[in-house]
């Protein structure tokens, strides 16, 4: 059985330092966002329309992207804040 691919980075890190991550779709730019996904994966997520040309017809298609971070969902999740700091936050 293979052995499963550990993440790198802590959540903290994803939070802070992950940045959007732009895909190109034919000749359009377009940017995936940071995303925390309800399965617990980090990673980045992009949704749109476009239209691309086939044999010269323009063809109107949907796009949907989960780009995840290997190893992620697997990774603990963060520590609750105590209530004390939130109230000397606040």
């Amino acid at each position: 059985m293979a052995r499963k691919t550990t993440c790198p980075i802590s959540r903290a890190q994803f939070r802070s330092q992950a940045k959007p991550v732009v895909v190109k779709i034919g000749d359009l730019p377009l940017q995936a966002e940071v995303k925390e996904f309800s399965t617990g994966s980090l990673g980045w997520y992009l949704n749109g329309k476009t239209t691309i040309d086939v044999g010269g017809v323009p063809v109107s298609v949907q796009i949907g992207m989960n780009m995840t971070i290997v190893g992620s969902k697997e990774l603990p999740e963060d520590a609750p804040v105590a209530a004390e700091a939130v109230s000397a936050v606040a």
